[in-house]
């Protein structure tokens, strides 16, 4: 193009319902309607987010994961996927400090692999983040049973009763949202260290491996009872002590300095989820036998009553396991209302769903996933079967943000980064290599939900395709980021 015909980045027009060229005014105006309050979280309410995003999966469900392959494939695929999510949160911390807005994966993708690779993405993230809590309120409600909590029994009116509180919390205000996010997750943690201090005491290593052994299963004994294909199947139970501290970035638009405070956040975040998988893992495990824990709904609590009766600790940790349970929940809900919102926000899904109130909260973006997981957790009440969908999703956006990551550091070099990942592109490689291995995985567990997923999948792939890829909206954050890569390479054609 020569230089008289080029037109400023700024200039863009900017693609609304009608596809039609609008005013920088009208464009000005979509947006004004469309924004988050700014510096709402510092980097120690976002690493309590992070936290908070996963802390449930320490007080149940990697348990089940010992029935897939024993302790010593759990213990390794603990350790493989904790390989992969240490690995792929240096990279996003790298890629939040390129571009921290809401958009967190899908604006990743999009600037790295094009509109289709950031709808994909992002589609993914939204998979995971609205399947998550719709299984955890049936946790919360089964917890609230087992309780004895006001003489309720977990059904509807306990999920209602979640959505409704909650997502009215997020409404008031995403301060007071993380806030709250903080204290509880806060409790919660607090718990898991009691809990290791009292299991640790009755720690017997001989037990750790007491399943019994599969002969017909290849490479079986006694601390791999289903052989070797044992540590596959338990992938997805291993990711359960770390699904979701990825979201951190999707708090960019509403943190201060989110170039120097995410991938702090992050950082932290990973580092204390570890410590507690490790924590968790060998003091329950040890202090009661893998056996007993196996199926146990809540492992914890079943960790600390060999005889069957309850305790006052074993009380304590039962009520911080629905304090967990809360946390993740709460804090689930905000990650899928944002990486919505900004979904919506460009135009990949229905534009109205970006609208935010005089509070700065993406109402729809919390009303509408909340009516759509309580009407799956109400009609099905099959919460294990929703984390795997969920789990589908999870993997195949972390092959795609590790992807875009390989993609921008090979395609723009000269990128200003704020932050870079240790290892560069073998750092995300090993989490791309990883995540791929994880998704095959969910067919080891669970065939019908990965196949539930990949018709959701499908369904979205094709409202993307014939109608939403030709109503983007240009002057969206994630989309004017790719917009001006677009420009420097015409440019540098020139």
């Amino acid at each position: 193009m020569p230089p008289s015909h080029r037109r400023p980045l700024g200039s863009r027009p900017v693609s609304l319902p009608s596809a039609s060229q609008e005013s920088a005014g009208e464009a000005d105006d979509y947006l004004a309607r469309r924004r988050l309050r700014r510096g709402s979280a510092g980097w120690l309410l976002l690493t309590g987010l992070g936290v908070a995003y996963v802390v449930s999966g320490d007080y149940s469900g990697w348990n089940f994961g010992l029935a897939e392959g024993g302790f010593g494939g759990l213990a390794i695929a603990m350790v493989l996927m904790g390989a992969m999510y240490t690995c792929m949160v240096f990279a996003l911390a790298e890629l939040s400090s390129i571009l921290p807005t809401a958009g967190g994966g899908y604006g990743f993708a999009r600037r790295a692999l094009g509109p289709w690779g950031g709808f994909l993405t992002g589609t993914a993230i939204l998979i995971e983040y609205v399947l998550a809590p719709a299984a955890i309120s049936i946790f919360i409600g089964d917890y609230v049973e087992s309780l004895g909590l006001f003489g309720l029994e977990s059904g509807w009116p306990v999920y209602l009763a979640c959505f409704v509180v909650f997502i009215g919390i997020h409404l008031w205000g995403v301060g007071e949202a993380l806030r709250f996010s903080f204290v509880v997750t806060g409790i919660a943690v607090a718990a898991l260290v009691v809990f290791a201090l009292g299991a640790l005491p009755e720690f017997d290593a001989s037990s750790l491996d007491d399943i019994p052994v599969d002969p017909s299963a290849f490479g079986a004994n006694s601390w791999l009872p289903m052989g070797l294909l044992g540590i596959w199947a338990a992938f997805p139970f291993g990711m359960w002590f770390f699904l979701g501290v990825e979201g951190v970035p999707l708090a960019a638009e509403e943190t201060r300095e989110p170039a120097r405070t995410l991938p702090r956040a992050i950082r932290w975040s990973m580092g204390i989820l570890v410590v507690l998988a490790v924590v968790t893992f060998f003091a329950a495990a040890g202090a009661r036998g893998s056996a007993a824990v196996q199926d146990a709904g809540n492992p914890l609590v079943e960790a600390l009553q060999p005889d069957g009766e309850a305790t006052g600790l074993s009380r304590i940790v039962n009520y911080a396991g629905l304090a967990g349970l809360v946390a993740s929940f709460f804090s689930l809900i905000y990650a899928g209302s944002r990486q919505l919102f900004a979904l919506s926000r460009a135009g990949y899904l229905p534009k109205f769903l970006s609208l935010t109130s005089r509070r700065r909260a993406p109402y729809l973006g919390l009303l509408v996933p909340g009516a759509i997981g309580f009407a799956l957790a109400a009609g099905t009440g099959n919460g294990a079967r929703m984390l795997n969908i969920a789990v589908f999703g999870a993997t195949i956006s972390y092959a795609l943000m590790s992807l875009s990551h390989i993609v921008l550091r090979r395609r723009e070099p000269e990128l200003p980064r704020p932050y870079r990942t240790p290892g560069g592109v073998l750092t995300s490689s090993v989490a791309l290599v990883l995540a791929c291995a994880a998704l095959v995985a969910t067919f080891l567990v669970d065939v019908t939900a990965a196949l539930i997923a990949l018709a959701v999948y499908i369904v979205a792939v094709a409202y993307f395709g014939l109608y939403s890829r030709r109503h983007l909206v240009a002057r969206a954050p994630e989309e004017e980021f790719a917009a001006l890569a677009a420009a420097e390479a015409e440019l540098s054609r020139d």
